[in-house]
């Protein structure tokens, strides 16, 4: 086993270790869960003081689009269900939000109270990837958001975040894969492939499948041009069978009419 000590990681250390797994023949989902592990226990190194910041940004292995994947309406229900029995009081509502949203993880565990606008169902973001922006959510997620805000305020009058952490530096929750792995396992689903994005992934699919408009998705999605939400639109879906069978429709009611 090879041992470096903190103060030695940098970014040619974590491009040796990409190199050394992929030469042991490494999928690309199982290096970028390793990469997400050491991600985390830096942002755990710093927090309990042992150094200062982040000695380097930890950037994952770019996947094919063959190894992307989405969940379907029922694995989505089934790690739901299993994040609401979870020992971590904070993962159910963060699972729910990133489905019902297609928000990043770090938008998601980065919301204050003072953000959130249940009377017209938006959450601001400031600090959005492609700039500030309200985020639309659905009134289902409103509803328990309402109920989560009352129990967290009742237990923490002061709280300024919806997912608060008394031991990070900035007062709030900076990673919960350990608690997401978990609800992941418990749901019967690959740890290897369903990442926090993949909640991502899988609402923006759905969007698309279910016929909205690509333009709508973006806005939704918050994705800086149409192209990059053209690369949810996948290729062998239902929505396409549903879409070849309303052209089949069309010439037949044609046909008789002629």
């Amino acid at each position: 086993m090879l041992l470096i000590p903190l103060t030695r990681i940098n970014e040619v250390a974590i491009a040796g270790y990409k190199k050394l797994r992929e030469t042991e023949q490494a999928s690309t989902a199982t290096i970028n869960l390793e990469l997400a592990m050491v991600s985390h226990l830096l942002h755990k190194a710093v927090e309990w003081g042992w150094i200062n910041n982040m000695p380097c940004r930890i950037v994952k292995e770019q996947l094919e689009e063959s190894d992307k994947i989405y969940l379907t309406k029922e694995q989505v229900n089934d790690l739901i269900e299993s994040a609401k029995h979870d020992q971590n009081p904070q993962i159910y509502m963060f699972i729910r939000i990133g489905f019902e949203t297609a928000m990043r993880k770090m938008e998601i565990l980065s919301i204050k109270l003072k953000d959130i606008h249940l009377e017209n169902n938006r959450i601001y973001i400031p600090d959005a990837k492609a700039g500030a922006r309200m985020q639309p959510i659905t009134a289902g997620l409103a509803e328990q958001l309402k109920t989560y805000i009352e129990n967290l305020k009742r237990e923490n009058p002061l709280a300024e975040w919806l997912f608060p952490s008394a031991t990070a530096k900035n007062g709030h929750t900076i990673d919960i894969r350990k608690a997401f792995v978990r609800c992941v396992q418990r749901a019967n689903l690959d740890i290897e492939k369903v990442t926090p994005h993949t909640m991502r992934h899988t609402a923006i699919t759905h969007l698309v499948q279910n016929g909205v408009d690509l333009l709508t998705v973006q806005h939704i999605s918050g994705h800086k041009t149409l192209k990059m939400v053209q690369h949810y639109f996948h290729q062998n879906g239902k929505h396409i069978d549903d879409a070849m069978s309303k052209l089949e429709k069309a010439y037949k009611t044609t046909s008789q009419k002629d």
